[in-house]
């Protein structure tokens, strides 16, 4: 295996022998050795389930990969073959560094022992000598934050206790592969906090295998995803282009016979990696002098003839806009000022309740901000008949926004807030560049007023 590659799998497949009845494994223990003595065929007394099938990929060295799929796709199972607690039926693993690995909630834990005999038993499993433990207790149980509960049995302890003090032995272990589960979704916000401040810093050296249901977790934190369909090996690609098409299938499962979502592929997705001309010019319009000058510069391109996503025959959207309100001239924006956002629609067939809506998402496909028409059509029902163009109409204030390429998804629906049909759904309809030479702070920000500092004492203060 090249020196370069943390984990590589080839033709990986893992099949269990499901048993209907406690008495056929004994069957199935004795009874094919004594056919095959007699010279009969053996006759098989379980049904084969495979969790895996001829699954292949490979890991780079700092790569960070999300694993998603449906639950019982297969996830679990190929994460412990990583780890090397399962073994394969057929195919093969070889990875190249120290795993840890946060798999099921409890595991690795022995119930009856402490919160602290624990740390030491999974350290030596782990690879850490007694002494290498005794160095790192301290930070260890002060990452885990359990006070007390660490010399109690962990039989005692709360999920949340479990996720604890297991993310914060394999933390302190010095592992060049990380391996994590879903457990992280039974912590609490402070401490899941915690543990993405420390994955974000372990990337920088580390191998991450990620899997989560979460589409925004794996957005941020993944290179590339993995996404797994019954066992098989569905796609393996950029993390955004397949959470895009998990979406859509995931919808699609929903749906039914319902509607048939047809995917809309007439270009590359955007990605991180796609190349937008930034502007740099400075512009010199009229407008409100802020208090604070921000400095900064937006443009809107149209990206619908090119976006992918997918629609289902009965509406389509035909248009989208975004207007500045004060200077409806310029494709110029700079953050702070009232912009319109129009989107135009075509009903092809009747529709009861249609719903239109945006959201805007930075270059890791996670949602800043948005909003739908639900609002008034929930206190004002407005069906419209096949043939008919509709429009809705958002008036908002535009945030501040950092550096970078931003995509603005739209959507058309069908129904309540509750239960809807998703019947076209574009990605990246129009591209958001924004070009500023001032710092800002966030994922979004706001045009402040005002900034100040007082000392205490209030005779003196600094604007």
């Amino acid at each position: 295996m090249s020196s370069e590659i943390s984990i590589k799998v080839e033709s990986l497949s893992k099949c269990y022998q499901i048993y209907d009845q406690p008495r056929d494994r004994l069957k199935q223990f004795v009874l094919p050795r004594i056919q095959r003595a007699i010279g009969q065929p053996s006759k098989q007394y379980f049904r084969e389930f495979w969790a895996l099938k001829d699954v292949s990929f490979e890991v780079k060295k700092g790569e960070t990969v999300g694993i998603i799929g449906r639950n019982g796709s297969g996830k679990s199972t190929l994460l412990q073959i990583i780890c090397g607690t399962l073994s394969p039926t057929a195919g093969g693993i070889q990875t190249h560094g120290r795993i840890a690995a946060l798999l099921e909630l409890g595991s690795g834990f022995n119930p009856e022992f402490t919160g602290r005999e624990n740390v030491y038993m999974n350290g030596a499993v782990l690879g850490l000598s007694k002494e290498d433990i005794d160095q790192r207790f301290s930070d260890i149980a002060a990452f885990a934050d359990i006070g007390d509960f660490i010399d109690q049995p962990v039989k005692t302890y709360s999920s949340g206790m479990y996720v604890r003090l297991s993310f914060a032995v394999i933390a302190h272990v010095d592992a060049e592969i990380l391996v994590i589960d879903e457990a992280l979704a039974v912590g609490d916000a402070v401490f899941t906090q915690k543990c993405m401040r420390f994955l974000r810093k372990f990337k920088e050296h580390g191998t991450l295998i990620f899997v989560s249901h979460d589409m925004s977790s794996v957005l941020n934190l993944c290179d590339h995803a993995i996404w797994l369909h019954r066992g098989e090996l569905r796609q393996a690609s950029d993390s955004k282009i397949v959470a895009d098409n998990y979406l859509q299938y995931t919808l699609q499962e929903v749906y039914g016979q319902e509607a048939q979502l047809k995917t809309i592929d007439t270009a590359e997705p955007l990605t991180k990696d796609h190349a937008f001309t930034e502007s740099t010019k400075s512009v010199d319009e009229p407008r409100e002098a802020p208090l604070i000058d921000y400095d900064s510069q937006m443009r809107i391109s149209n990206h619908l003839n090119e976006s992918n996503g997918w629609r289902t025959g009965a509406a389509e959207i035909i248009s989208v806009r975004i207007e500045n309100l004060k200077d409806q001239s310029t494709d110029v924006f700079r953050g702070g000022e009232t912009v319109r956002l129009v989107i135009t629609a075509k009903a092809l067939q009747d529709l009861d309740s249609p719903i239109l809506g945006f959201l805007v998402r930075d270059r890791l496909g996670q949602d800043l901000f948005g909003e739908n028409t639900l609002p008034f059509t929930d206190l004002n029902p407005s069906p419209v008949n096949a043939g008919l163009t509709f429009e809705s109409e958002f008036v908002f204030r535009l945030p501040m926004l950092p550096n970078g390429q931003y995509a603005v998804m739209v959507s058309l629906a069908d129904g309540t807030l509750n239960a809807n049909v998703q019947h076209h759904w574009l990605h990246d309809a129009l591209i958001l560049n924004v070009s500023s030479s001032r710092v800002r702070w966030g994922l979004v920000g706001v045009p402040f007023e005002k900034i100040s500092l007082r000392t205490a004492n209030d005779t003196a203060h600094i604007e």
